[in-house]
């Protein structure tokens, strides 16, 4: 019976930290069905999430911390969806006047919903590491990542190389996490391969639903590709390099403050 009140308690939490993801995917399905008058699907789009995002913020369930966070992974988005259209990897068909050189600004979201996930559900389930390899190494690591999505379209592609690197560099770090009074604790790499699934498997809705397309999905909706799990393993790698720094740099300068 504490197995079962445990898990409940857990995919509670999860559920709880998923709000952002969830509100975008049923966006992009409400949309794709309503036309709403007078507007873009697109623009419709944005400034429902737009929306979504305050209200977020006025209820408490995302700290102006965590808003920050989301900006930043907006940007990083937006600039790897600018780079991505542009060279050709996937489109979005659809008109909309904001729309920046073919990628609308909703698209961004899609990267910053991975952030609000990973700061709500460190959060909730007071996560914590051990054996973080450190700031530059990880840094440099995340780096070397998001530099591979825009150069392996001139040079090899070195994400293979640098998943082997991702598992020698974080082969002795682990997430701690409680779930009510009982921690658990779960090797960090494996925490990459599972969220890169599901967001694989998100993927495959947005798509579905068409919030943007593949070439190969133009005349007909397809699964994505499987090679699609790595970059987003990739992508989640960044997401935490990113948030377990600033928590860190928040931790520190708490306890410096008392």
């Amino acid at each position: 019976m504490k197995s079962i009140v445990q898990l409940l308690h857990f995919g509670y939490h999860q559920a709880m930290s998923c709000i952002f993801p969830v509100a975008i995917f049923g966006t992009l399905a409400i949309t794709s069905v309503i036309e709403i008058p007078f507007l873009y699907r697109y623009d419709a789009i944005l400034l429902i999430l737009l929306a979504v995002q305050y209200f977020m913020y006025r209820s408490g369930l995302e700290t102006m911390d965590e808003i920050k966070v989301i900006c930043v992974f907006h940007v990083i988005g937006l600039v790897l969806e600018l780079y991505k259209v542009w060279m050709g990897s996937w489109s979005y068909p659809e008109p909309g006047y904001t729309k920046i050189f073919g990628v609308p600004l909703y698209s961004g979201f899609m990267y910053a919903s991975v952030a609000s996930f990973m700061c709500q559900i460190w959060r909730r389930l007071r996560m914590d590491m051990t054996g973080w390899p450190g700031t530059m190494s990880s840094m440099l690591l995340g780096g070397a990542i998001y530099l591979n999505f825009f150069t392996h379209h001139f040079i090899p592609d070195f994400r293979w190389w640098l998943t082997l690197l991702v598992f020698i560099v974080f082969w002795k770090t682990w997430i701690i996490y409680r779930v009510r009074a009982k921690t658990y604790r779960m090797p960090l790499t494996l925490a990459f391969i599972i969220v890169g699934f599901f967001i694989w498997t998100a993927e495959n809705i947005a798509t579905f639903f068409n919030g943007w397309k593949y070439p190969d999905q133009h005349d007909a909706w397809q699964l994505v590709s499987f090679s699609k799990i790595s970059s987003w393993f990739l992508l989640v790698i960044i997401s935490v390099i990113i948030v377990a720094q600033l928590k860190y740099v928040k931790a520190n300068r708490n306890l410096n403050k008392s």
